[in-house]
């Protein structure tokens, strides 16, 4: 990655199995680090305020690539696991640290909040977020390994 972005992503998309709900994704990236902020709105919701969710930090483990580390920053019991889950995913997708925020509630969804809702959310959210990465970050498989093709 040359250059960071100056100005952060910003977009949102429906939140899978529910009528009037939606994912705001605000994505910053810099040159070391990506930050990364999720949240849910309901249509009814739109001028209220959202609580806070969990905060976490995740970093590439360079000894054990396959397993990155993370720490908590702030907690918050119902989306701990998923932020950290979605935070370890992408510093190894990406193999930079990343912290992301999230207050994404499930409980507009269809069933409220299934483990099946939560996974396509899961799986969404990882998929918007790789997109938007893909022209910045460079994956590991495409850095210079010394060798040249001349």
């Amino acid at each position: 990655m040359d250059d960071a972005i100056n100005e952060p992503i910003q977009l949102s998309f429906p939140l899978p199995r529910s009528l009037d709900t939606r994912i705001y994704l605000r994505l910053t990236i810099k040159q070391k680090v990506i930050m990364l902020f999720l949240t849910t709105v309901a249509a009814e919701e739109d001028n209220n305020a959202v609580p806070m969710g969990s905060f976490v930090y995740a970093l590439p483990d360079k000894y054990n690539p396959s397993q990155p580390l993370s720490t908590t920053i702030y907690s918050v019991e119902a989306t701990l696991e998923f932020t950290t889950r979605l935070a370890k995913i992408l510093a190894k997708k990406t193999q930079m640290p990343i912290y992301v925020g999230n207050s994404i509630s499930f409980a507009n969804t269809g069933l409220g909040g299934t483990v099946e809702e939560e996974m396509e959310a899961f799986k969404k959210v990882v998929e918007v977020t790789l997109a938007k990465l893909q022209g910045v970050i460079k994956p590991p498989d495409s850095l210079s390994n010394g060798t040249s093709s001349s």
